[in-house]
């Protein structure tokens, strides 16, 4: 699958000072123009909570944090959690 690239990411300092949420570079790129895409599955964003429900459930309000052109994600990532 052929993905585009050179999209500007914004909302890294969403998780400045915020205890246990995390965004991990995976398909980006510094540029001038600052953090960019670059292809593929461009950032992991991962969160702790009190159990497994809640740090999901942290993780997905973290993943509205970031913005990008034609931004998307997977929304069953650890769903077996809220199913239990």
């Amino acid at each position: 699958m052929k993905y585009e690239k050179g999209y500007v990411i914004s909302g890294f300092e969403n998780f400045k000072d915020k205890d246990g949420y995390y965004v991990f570079h995976a398909g980006t790129k510094k540029t001038e123009k600052g953090i960019v895409t670059n292809g593929g599955r461009v950032l992991g964003v991962t969160a702790k909570g009190a159990d497994l429900k809640k740090a999901r459930a942290n993780a997905y309000d973290a993943v509205n944090w970031i913005s990008f052109e034609n931004k998307y994600y997977r929304h069953d990532i650890g769903k077996a959690i809220d199913e239990a």
